[in-house]
């Protein structure tokens, strides 16, 4: 008597169980890496945009950008940045740039919304716990109202 081979059913049970509970564990780890990937993204953005505005503060206080004595010196907004500013100094009258695009804040789930536009604004004159747009571009912060993996808002970064 010859016998069949073959899978029994409860073997099949057995692994379509512990494929299930892999599943179950891998996805959540996943979603951490993938949650990681947009922090680190944002950390970048922040940083860029940050020192451009530092670096255009820079240069108008070295007289390369043209501002009025009740101007801070800080950007009249984000698009100047990409856009440049007429160099002052430069006799030929060239274009200083501060970044080469505007970064998307990557928590801002709003595609109508323009790169320059996912960003909170901190003009100079606000106060650091309440942050508010105003004549210039001191900071800028994410709207994402979401907690961070290390427990801290991401309007706080």
């Amino acid at each position: 008597m010859a016998r069949q081979r073959g899978f029994t059913l409860i073997e099949l049970m057995v692994t379509l169980t512990i494929l299930a509970v892999l599943a179950t564990v891998a996805l959540p780890l996943s979603q951490v890496a993938a949650t990681r990937n947009r922090e680190e993204e944002l950390r970048r953005s922040l940083a860029q945009i940050r020192n451009a505005i530092d670096q255009y503060k820079l240069a108008s206080d070295a007289g390369k950008i043209a501002k009025s004595l009740e101007d801070s010196g800080y950007p009249p907004d984000l698009d100047t940045l990409v856009q440049g500013s007429k160099d002052l100094k430069d006799p030929s009258g060239k274009m200083i740039y501060f970044l080469r695009r505007m970064p998307r804040d990557p928590f801002c789930d709003c595609p109508s919304k323009t790169n320059a536009q996912t960003w909170g604004l901190r003009s100079y004159a606000s106060p650091p716990d309440a942050p508010a747009e105003g004549r210039d571009v001191y900071d800028v912060y994410s709207l994402s109202r979401n907690i961070g993996l290390n427990g801290v808002s991401y309007r706080d970064w």
